[in-house]
């Protein structure tokens, strides 16, 4: 694997879950990974506000390229307004090592 790793996680509203694969996957993302989790914390402030945040979380985990990772959390951001209070956050990690990562191209058998 040439080039360093990163890992966007984004955890979003439930229901803004597929909105945000779809936006990643279109903004290049080679796969992704998710599953659903319960959040608790923001989401009683946010109320207080008139702002209604379900308990219910997708957690969405993109391994990508560095050269990638700004163009994919980019898309994801403008798709579904990650940027607005309430729906959802976004972070960055650098991955130090990676093994079975597959980006596309030729498959080369194995035997």
């Amino acid at each position: 694997m040439n080039g360093s790793m990163e890992l966007i996680t984004v955890v979003v509203q439930r229901k803004d879950g597929q909105r945000a694969i779809d936006a990643a996957l279109k903004s290049g993302a080679p796969g992704v990974t998710s599953y659903f989790g319960r959040g608790t914390g923001v989401r009683q402030k946010l109320s207080v506000f008139g702002v209604f945040i379900e308990a219910e979380k997708q957690i969405i985990l993109i391994a990508a390229t560095k050269d990638n990772v700004d163009k994919i959390l980019d898309g994801i951001v403008k798709d579904i307004g990650l940027d607005q209070p309430g729906k959802g956050f976004a972070f960055v990690q650098t991955i130090g090592r990676v093994v079975g990562y597959y980006e596309g191209g030729d498959v080369k058998d194995p035997a």
